[in-house]
């Protein structure tokens, strides 16, 4: 070991980094702990189950995968100097602490406290007779028929194992003969993994329902054995961009083989012979490291069944989104959403505040405006039943100019963003696939409206996708509004995104790849500069870049206070002594997934934001309705009295995280707050984040995260709730005071 190195958990690195991939873990080790969480309702605990699973599969396909290819390539060392081989063997350390968590979690814990309350999981041994014989019969009519058993044997070689598909090893005995022979039964993706019984409160996993029958699938053959497995491959699309003459037909190419991606794991059964283990990793091409063993049933994303049962009792009381206070409409008359952008820049954090009734109204009130001339936007992710994909296509019927950039490059999207890009292609929009070496992830849209004798611009710039079915679950936050400056950054966006355009000079907006990493160096060089006097607050999902990381080092070293609200992956190391003394990261993990980003620096005098108006004060004012003022969100890092964030500084939002693939891969979009009561709602988010101590956890030098005490019981996200709906109150009323003429 040299200067700069230290060991943390029996792991050599470098003082600076945490690993990324073990970051990867770490977040899914929070995820899991709702599941082991008995404060939670039973079914709550079920959805985090599968949560949990989807995750981690998804982790070995990218992640586990990617290392992969490095190590095949003899390449690649992480920024924490662990090499490649190292981080697949800690990898495999973490996952199989991981693993027996789950499986504790769900048969000791979520199991029997599911049992309380009717519903159960049941072995196929635990059936009676009269149940076996119901199960037998819908094997017959609607199992059997679809399913495939393939043998191997000279004439018949190791059939091709679908990505995350689960299957049935068999080995099959010829009492005649005595030959042995090795089949695979693959169950059916296109059936609900677990068998609800006729009291729907009963499950049985299906793969078992199949290896009771497997008589029917090899007659006259003797049964020996049979063992559940799982495979996960390589699911990353590996384009070769700069040679591809039609980007949609190479993204259509490489979908195809994805489906052959190599294998990177096997889960098999607990119970699984060393001989059916050795055949598989064998054929597979895996080494031993690369198969793990699975106590209970291999893929709990079938869970999500259980999940939907109609309990309410036994899940989360429901909550409905309300309508943004200046889009609730009065005396029944439908709100026109252009003048309600006009009086002022509306904020929206969603899943509290509707998406349908902000966004979705938008696109929709713009499609149909006779005075709307053209419709651009941004679609990285969106639902299959879209309401905006529709409300573009009704728009370009019309005649109106309607573009739109969508990403065929989204991961775990391609082939649905293929689907919806064709139509509407057809109805008439103009369809950009995206740039060469770039993903286009920023979400933002852009209507250009004639009003009189001038053209008005309205926007859109958000953190979220353009999705209704992740916006009802995910915590996002945008910003709709006719600020002409943004507007026109927007207009030379959308120019350089479907036409040929080398701006890299932005008004307002910070576009990656090109202001994003410089300006955001510069701001927190600027916070460095005041030492003592900076403040910098970030909440977003990753902070991974090494220049970004060491920049805030800096600011910690010289005096600045800097809190992190990271959700998922941290490769930064705080409480460092003499390196990070004045950093604090910590990440909150609850009912709505945390993903919006928000950066505040405290150094954002009113001449820093072009001269516009003074900065935010009043953050800390309750609202008419809504629960006491909260305590405890000052608390100061280290021991100055300063409030948690202070009055003033500049606010940023937009699609960006602190990664590299982020900053220079990728077209992402922020952009600053310039109306002080849009300050004012995102310092108060801010500051509530800051202080929960229900779902958060607070992340040590060492590496480990601990969960943050509960002192005064703060919940943010049960907050957020009650400052929506107290909003929403306070507004109707003051319509109702005013004979509804608040517009």
């Amino acid at each position: 070991m040299g200067p700069g190195d230290v060991v943390f958990g029996g792991r050599e690195g470098d003082l600076r980094y945490l690993n990324r991939e073990l970051s990867t873990l770490d977040f899914n080790s929070r995820v899991l702990a709702l599941a082991e969480n008995d404060d939670l309702p039973v079914l709550e605990r079920v959805k985090f189950l599968a949560i949990f699973n989807t995750n981690m599969d998804e982790f070995f396909q990218v992640r586990v995968a990617g290392l992969k290819d490095q190590q095949a390539a003899g390449i690649g060392t992480a920024p924490d100097g662990l090499s490649v081989s190292d981080q697949l063997k800690a990898i495999r350390v973490d996952v199989e602490a991981l693993f027996e968590r789950r499986r504790v979690a769900f048969l000791e814990q979520v199991l029997p406290k599911l049992a309380e309350h009717g519903i159960r999981l049941a072995n196929w041994e635990s059936l009676d007779a009269e149940d076996r014989a119901w199960a037998a019969a819908v094997f017959d009519e609607r199992i059997f028929p679809v399913l495939t058993p393939l043998a191997v044997d000279p004439g018949h070689p190791f059939p091709y194992i679908s990505n995350l598909s689960l299957n049935l090893a068999v080995i099959v005995r010829d009492p005649t003969g005595g030959e042995r022979r090795f089949a695979r039964v693959k169950v059916p993706p296109l059936l609900p993994g677990l068998l609800a019984m006729p009291d729907g409160h009963r499950f049985v996993p299906l793969e078992q329902v199949i290896a009771a029958h497997l008589g029917a699938l090899f007659p006259g053959m003797e049964i020996e054995s049979h063992h559940p497995f799982r495979v996960t491959r390589n699911a990353d699309l590996t384009l070769e961009e700069e040679e591809a003459d039609d980007l949609l037909e190479a993204v259509e190419m490489e979908l195809r083989r994805r489906r052959f991606g190599r294998a990177v794991r096997v889960e098999v059964g607990a119970s699984i012979t060393e001989e059916v283990r050795t055949l598989l990793a064998r054929e597979l091409d895996l080494q031993a490291e690369d198969v793990y063993d699975v106590t209970g049933p291999l893929d709990l994303t079938a869970l999500w069944l259980v999940f939907n049962l109609d309990r309410p009792e036994l899940k989360e009381e429901p909550f409905a989104p309300v309508t943004p206070g200046r889009l609730i409409a009065s005396d029944g008359e439908p709100i026109d959403i252009f003048a309600a952008i006009r009086h002022g820049d509306i904020l929206v954090q969603h899943p509290y505040e509707s998406f349908s009734e902000s966004v979705e109204e938008f696109i929709a009130q713009a499609s149909r405006d006779q005075n709307v001339l053209a419709i651009k936007q941004t679609l990285y992710r969106t639902s299959g039943d879209s309401a905006i994909v529709r409300s573009l296509i009704r728009a370009a019927e019309r005649g109106k100019q309607v573009a739109a950039l969508v990403e065929l490059k989204a991961r775990g999207d391609e082939a649905a963003n293929i689907g919806f890009a064709r139509a509407l292609e057809q109805a008439g929009v103009h369809v950009v696939y995206g740039l060469v070496g770039l993903k286009t992830h920023s979400k933002t849209a852009l209507v250009v409206r004639q009003e009189g004798d001038r053209i008005r611009r309205y926007c859109h710039i958000g953190t979220g996708n353009y999705n209704a079915s992740t916006a009802r679950i995910y915590e996002d936050i945008g910003i709709l509004t006719c600020e002409p400056e943004i507007g026109a950054d927007l207009t030379d966006l959308f120019n350089f995104l479907t036409g040929y355009s080398r701006r890299t000079d932005y008004r307002r907006l910070l576009v990656a790849p090109m202001t994003l990493r410089p300006r955001m160096m510069e701001l927190i060089a600027r916070e460095t500069d005041l030492k003592e006097r900076g403040r910098i607050v970030w909440k977003l999902n990753n902070v991974v870049d090494p220049g970004i990381v060491d920049a805030l080092y800096r600011a910690s070293q010289a005096g600045v206070r800097v809190d992190l609200i990271v959700r998922a992956i941290c490769c930064l190391r705080p409480g460092v002594e003499g390196l990070s003394d004045n950093i604090r990261v910590r990440s909150l993990v609850g009912r709505w997934l945390e993903h919006s980003r928000v950066y505040y620096f405290g150094a954002g005098a009113p001449e820093h934001i072009n001269g516009d108006s003074a900065p935010a004060t009043g953050s800390s004012a309750p609202l008419t309705g809504s629960s006491a003022p909260l305590t405890g969100s000052s608390a100061p890092l280290t021991g100055s009295s300063a409030p948690a964030i202070p009055e003033g500084g500049e606010y940023f939002l937009g699609s960006a995280d602190m990664m590299d693939r982020n900053l220079d891969r990728r077209v992402e979009a922020v952009v600053p707050i310039i109306a002080p009561e849009l300050r004012v709602r995102l310092r108060e988010i801010l500051e509530i984040e800051l202080a929960d101590d229900v779902r958060s956890w607070e992340l040590r030098s060492d590496g480990s995260w601990y969960r943050t005490p509960t002192l005064e019981g703060i919940n943010a996200q049960q907050r957020f709730q009650e400052l929506a709906v107290a909003r929403s109150k306070r507004w109707r009323e003051a319509e109702v005071l005013h004979g509804g003429s608040i517009k």
